[in-house]
């Protein structure tokens, strides 16, 4: 599809009821998200319990926008080379030849990837910046897009390996399914009790429109009250005690990005602080890294974002003329 002809809306919409066909969501605006990464090139940590239909959203992503998918499942005996892949010695031809590994792929779930020994963790770490793959000296390219999907159990911690600072903030977002309500949950029951419905999960789009999506996002607008705003949330998760480690210049940039990313998948050419509030905990929460001080106790990194914001007076921008959340 060429870009004068590229219909959002149609996009859209097919998209969004591919994958309500098969995943029952209580937020849907999480495919909003996670389509906001993909266009910006970033990366997503899913922060949940198991059983949530972490997987199942996974695969259902990436068929429904026809990309090739492979799953990880990390565990402490996993090697880097199971990751990325390995020369070894065809007895046929006598030589040497390279066997990929799964993140040669498009969409790849690294599943319990805090199962895995740092230093398997850390070969993700090339492949999620750089979209590169080192094998003895030689690089080789990964496949436009690519996206980690990164799922960590935040209950059964023994014998797992916390995810270092510089993984973390390689993170684009991190999100939370969270546990479907009572009419949610019915449904997931009806629709899996006799069938498969991701067996019928057709692709809607091309990597093409994943590239002009890509283009149209990078060119949203941000006002200079707005980027300014933006700029007062990021530098506020610095300036406060109890938290030994703000918010990084990276997760500025990729705050950014989402926030076009975001107002595009919404039909706006500008961002607006609407954006911004609704995508502080997802982009930045995980940056945090907070002192064991008794003024933070027992509050989350969410629900310290959260409070930041609140504290930060909202613009008035002359693109839409009122406080955002005002009608």
């Amino acid at each position: 599809m060429q870009e004068a002809e590229f219909s959002l809306e149609a996009f859209k919409t097919s998209f969004f009821q591919s994958i309500r066909n098969v995943v029952v969501l209580p937020d849907e605006s999480i495919l909003e998200k996670m389509l906001a990464a993909l266009i910006c090139g970033g990366h997503i940590l899913l922060h949940d319990v198991p059983g949530v239909g972490k997987t199942l959203l996974a695969r259902t992503f990436a068929r429904a926008l026809g990309l090739s998918f492979s799953r990880i499942q990390f565990t402490p005996d996993l090697l880097p080379t199971d990751v990325t892949g390995i020369n070894y010695f065809n007895q046929k031809t006598r030589e040497f030849e390279f066997r990929p590994g799964p993140v040669f792929t498009n969409i790849l779930l690294a599943d319990e990837i805090n199962r895995a020994t740092p230093r398997t963790q850390s070969s993700l770490l090339e492949c999620m910046q750089e979209a590169t793959v080192t094998v003895d000296g030689e690089t080789r390219k990964l496949a436009f897009p690519f996206l980690v999907l990164a799922t960590e159990n935040p209950l059964d911690m023994e014998g797992t390996f916390p995810l270092p600072e510089a993984q973390l903030d390689r993170f684009f977002m991190c999100l939370n399914l969270g546990y479907p309500g009572f009419e949610e949950e019915k449904a997931i029951v009806r629709r899996f009790l006799n069938d498969d419905p991701l067996a019928d999960v057709k692709p809607v789009a091309t990597v093409r429109d994943l590239l002009v999506l890509k283009k149209l996002a990078a060119g949203i607008r941000f006002s200079e009250p707005v980027m300014n705003y933006m700029l007062a949330i990021v530098r506020k998760t610095r300036e406060t005690d109890g938290v030994r480690l703000g918010v990084s210049p990276r997760g500025t940039l990729y705050y950014a990005r989402a926030a076009q990313a975001l107002a595009l998948l919404r039909g706006r050419n500008f961002v607006i602080p609407d954006d911004l509030q609704e995508l502080a905990v997802p982009v930045l929460a995980h940056r945090l890294l907070l002192e064991m001080s008794a003024s933070l106790h027992d509050i989350s990194r969410a629900e310290l974002i959260n409070k930041l914001v609140g504290s930060i007076e909202v613009p008035l921008d002359a693109e839409y003329g009122v406080r955002a959340g005002e009608s």
